[in-house]
């Protein structure tokens, strides 16, 4: 009996060896070739799902398949391409890949907002999917966005698993003053073409430098890098760079998000100087741990940690010991970003000396946040509250569309004037964005923009935007044009049932043994963020007996969104189809009953919103 136990002993650990064989196979950056054999059910679950979703012509796939099995006959993004290019299709450009990938970062908080566990974290492996298939090419910027995306990933990821975050620390020494050539030539620009940006930016700077010398004092960074905004934007709240950088802080899309900054169809919190303040902290931080010296931390957060860590690597020097022979190797527009910012420092600490007058500052923002929870124009509150409409958008630039979001947002409003806004909520109107109307048009010869724009009562700019085109004078015979019509008259009315508070609708909950958020987001049609906002949560976790306010529905379609029948072209993928109807990722998957790995196929029917 012992020698037989002994044989089927030898036997199990010789197939779970052979196993083990099989699955340590070697990491590579390409999918393996497929064989011609026919594949097995469990290699079918296994197997990846191509990313993106794109449609394929494949009859009778859809019976064959379950929704989670489709798509298999595809591996990763590289895949993809080489596909794309063996049947003529044009393969998209990194750009397009990256923000695609962006767009699924996006779509994983939504999910998870709503407790949906399972396609937040879909989301995210399509996301990381698709940064691994872009060739960045060693351009610069591709490769911050890159970088950008995948820590995103990462952080994400664990936000959901353990709901905590990670909070940098180091040791943060003084900015070090150097004079030298570099310096002292920055100085005479700023005496002289530049004396007029210079002059202008540090009386903007009375505006807002005072809430970030107290964020940056409070996270202990020196109170010098008050000054950057300067030198990255001349502290205009709406500054926009050729690189799509954005706000006081001069945030890029990937890494703004990546440090918290919301940016939907509403709001983008990138010129919200008191959140882009707290994500510049956050990212001097991550970079000062990095390279432990603030002269190189602001070469980075101008072009970027890859790029100074490419130079650092290709040099046979220690670059701590001097910052300036890792500054000669630099390009030139982040080489002058230093000097720059210590000619700054020079006059501001001795304006006499550079022949500077520096008393002329603006007075500082005052100002009170108010709660609302509903669509109103800025213009509208304005006159209720008695005020200049300039005035209330100078302190939210931060609104798109000078409107607040339909859900909760934090108004600001002139100090002492918060009362009087929570008073008189109700009269003031509830905004419904108006439906835009297009006519189609199909460009015959002799026609210029010009004359479109004459024909329609509209705008060459309006024409040129909605078209994507991007040179204002080319146009070809035969193309068809959708161009904006003029005279849609807005919808207004009144706000019905709700109260000062925003809590209509609303009930309690007492925790019980086995509840999470997600859960009673589910049961009562919300949300978990809003659940959160609601009671001032810090945390996803619950105790029992815990006594909860929640407000029912608040994650429903917004009314009054009406859809139409879209039908899906080869080449097509959910990102795109969401894109071009201006949507949200989620938003189009939900309504149409998708996940992140389900696969569309030409001629499939969807729903898209008409706006």
């Amino acid at each position: 009996m012992k020698s037989y136990l002994k044989v089927a002993l030898f036997v199990l650990v010789a197939y779970a060896a052979a196993g083990c064989l099989q699955t340590m196979q070697p990491i590579s950056s390409h999918p393996p070739e497929p064989t011609p054999t026919a594949p097995s059910a469990d290699s079918l679950r296994e197997t990846p799902v191509p990313v993106g979703g794109y449609a394929e012509n494949q009859p009778g796939l859809e019976q064959t398949l379950s929704p989670g099995q489709a798509g298999i006959q595809m591996s990763k993004g590289a895949q993809q391409a080489r596909d794309n290019q063996s049947e003529g299709k044009k393969p998209k450009n990194a750009q397009q890949i990256l923000d695609e990938a962006l767009e699924f970062c996006k779509a994983s908080q939504d999910f998870w907002g709503q407790g949906d566990f399972e396609n937040a974290v879909d989301s995210l492996d399509q996301a990381y999917n698709l940064i691994l298939s872009a060739d960045n090419n060693d351009d610069p910027k591709l490769i911050q966005q890159k970088e950008d995306i995948r820590f995103m990933v990462c952080k994400r990821m664990l936000e959901i698993y353990t709901s905590r975050y990670t909070v940098a620390t180091g040791n943060h020494d003084a900015i070090p003053r150097v004079m030298n050539r570099y310096v002292k030539k920055e100085i005479e620009l700023f005496k002289g073409r530049e004396r007029k940006f210079f002059l202008g930016s540090y009386k903007r700077s009375g505006r807002y430098r005072s809430e970030i010398v107290k964020a940056l004092e409070e996270a202990g960074l020196p109170k010098e890098l008050s000054w950057l905004p300067l030198i990255e934007s001349g502290f205009k709240v709406k500054a926009l760079s050729r690189a799509r950088a954005l706000g006081l802080w001069q945030f890029i899309p990937s890494t703004g998000y990546k440090f918290g900054l919301k940016r939907d169809e509403w709001v983008d919190e990138r010129m919200d100087v008191t959140k882009s303040t707290r994500a510049a902290i956050a990212y001097l931080k991550e970079l000062h741990n990095i390279f432990g010296d603030w002269t190189t931390v602001m070469a980075a957060y101008n072009c970027g940690e890859s790029r100074v860590l490419r130079v650092i690597r290709n040099q046979n020097i220690n670059y701590l010991d001097n910052f300036w022979d890792l500054f000669e190797k630099l390009p030139w527009e982040t080489a002058r970003y230093v000097p720059k910012f210590l000619a700054a420092l020079f006059i501001i600490n001795d304006p006499e000396k550079f022949g500077f007058d520096l008393k002329d500052l603006d007075p500082p923002q005052s100002y009170n946040r108010v709660k609302v929870s509903k669509h109103m124009r800025l213009k509208d509150i304005a006159k209720v509250m008695g005020m200049s409409r300039k005035r209330l958008e100078d302190l939210n630039p931060e609104l798109r569309h000078k409107v607040t979001p339909p859900d909760a947002y934090e108004l600001k409003v002139p100090r002492g004037k918060g009362e009087l806004l929570v008073a008189k909520l109700d009269k003031i109107p509830v905004w419904v964005p108006p439906k835009r109307l297009y006519a189609y048009h199909r460009v015959r010869p002799g026609e210029t923009l010009s004359h479109l724009a004459g024909r329609y009562r509209t705008t060459v700019r309006a024409i040129v935007a909605a078209n994507n085109i991007r040179k204002k004078s080319y146009i070809r015979v035969g193309q068809r044009l959708k161009v904006p019509l003029r005279g849609k008259q807005l919808l207004y009315a009144r706000a019905r049932g709700t109260s000062e508070s925003g809590q209509s609708g609303s009930t309690f909950h007492r925790v019980k043994r086995g509840d999470s958020l997600w859960l009673l987001a589910r049961r009562y049609n919300t949300n978990t963020k809003e659940i959160m906002r609601l009671n001032n949560l810090k945390t996803t976790r619950l105790h029992i007996g815990q006594r909860l306010i929640i407000r029912r529905g608040t994650d429903a379609v917004q009314a009054g969104a009406d859809t139409k029948t879209y039908r899906v072209k080869r080449g097509d993928s959910p990102y795109k189809i969401a894109r071009s109807h201006n949507m949200k990722l989620e938003q189009f998957l939900r309504i149409n009953d998708l996940t992140p790995r389900s696969k569309i196929f030409p001629g499939q029917k969807l729903a898209v919103e008409v706006r």
